[in-house]
């Protein structure tokens, strides 16, 4: 399954947003954010990958009004740079800015700020697509 090669077909999403449109996420940090693997803490801040889950939802925030009935996001990529710790119970501010839209992608610059500290930077990349068509691809045998 190659998500990078789904283009565009018959996507009836609402194009109600523009390259430099903004969606902002709040949140504190949690014990369930910090960085630990198999039960075992390392760091008790935001880890990676808590940011990482997060950047892909604060840019979903736009799929989820440009979307139709029949419609769903899928991510294509992520990238991050962590830049700064945010500890339990710090608040984080995620902006997702609109880079481009073309046809069923959506493109979004990423940031993370704690009060006025950098925590983390990076893009992201969604398709919109069929929900039956997604259905076809994740319930189709590997190959």
């Amino acid at each position: 399954m190659l998500l990078h090669s789904l283009t565009f077909q018959s996507i009836n999403m609402k194009l109600i947003y523009k390259p430099g449109d903004k969606k902002v996420y709040t949140k504190n940090v949690s014990e369930a954010d910090v960085a630990a693997f198999h039960g075992e803490v390392l760091h008790p801040v935001y880890s990676t990958f808590a940011l990482a889950r997060d950047f892909e939802w604060s840019s979903r925030l736009f799929f989820i009004e440009m979307k139709e009935d029949d419609e769903e996001g899928v991510g294509t990529f992520l990238t991050i740079e962590h830049k700064n710790p945010a500890r339990v119970g710090d608040e984080v501010s995620i902006t997702a800015t609109i880079e481009s839209i073309r046809n069923n992608e959506l493109i979004c610059n990423i940031e993370a700020v704690c009060g006025a500290r950098l925590i983390a930077s990076g893009k992201t990349g969604q398709k919109m697509l069929k929900k039956e068509k997604l259905s076809s691809l994740f319930n189709h045998p590997y190959k």
